[in-house]
């Protein structure tokens, strides 16, 4: 089974591994692996609140669709890695991904719990500081 491994966020300072069916979006397997991930929608593509960016295992993802790049313009800090978590099913390969700065906020917007921790949310490796 492939492993997704989710870099760290404001709620573990280390990476989570988890690995899960072929098919499995990567929103999903964040829910099981209880990683920070936004949800305004319900994973129903109609939102931006789950964008990730796929830092290793791009490639092995079906492309995106229309409706997928639409709601993709609307987030910030979009990459050519960039993806909806909701939208990008895991295929046979192994992703690294990192849930963006937006997305953990959306988290935290969604869970009260959580609030005032947008200050721990660690940079992305990729980003240039």
């Amino acid at each position: 089974m492939p492993k997704l491994t989710f870099l760290p966020t404001f709620l573990s300072a280390e990476p989570i591994v988890i690995e899960v069916e072929p098919g499995t979006s990567v929103q999903q397997a964040a829910w099981d692996a209880e990683v920070p991930i936004g949800d305004a929608c319900g994973g129903n593509c109609a939102c931006s609140t789950c964008h990730v960016h796929v830092m290793e295992g791009v490639d092995s993802l079906e492309e995106m669709e229309d409706e997928e790049d639409d709601i993709l313009g609307r987030a910030d800090d979009v990459r050519e890695h960039s993806r909806l978590g909701c939208q990008a099913e895991v295929a046979n390969e192994d992703l690294l991904v990192y849930i963006t700065r937006e997305s953990q906020i959306a988290f935290i917007n969604e869970h009260p719990e959580h609030r005032g921790r947008e200050g721990e949310i660690p940079p992305n490796p990729g980003q240039k500081r």
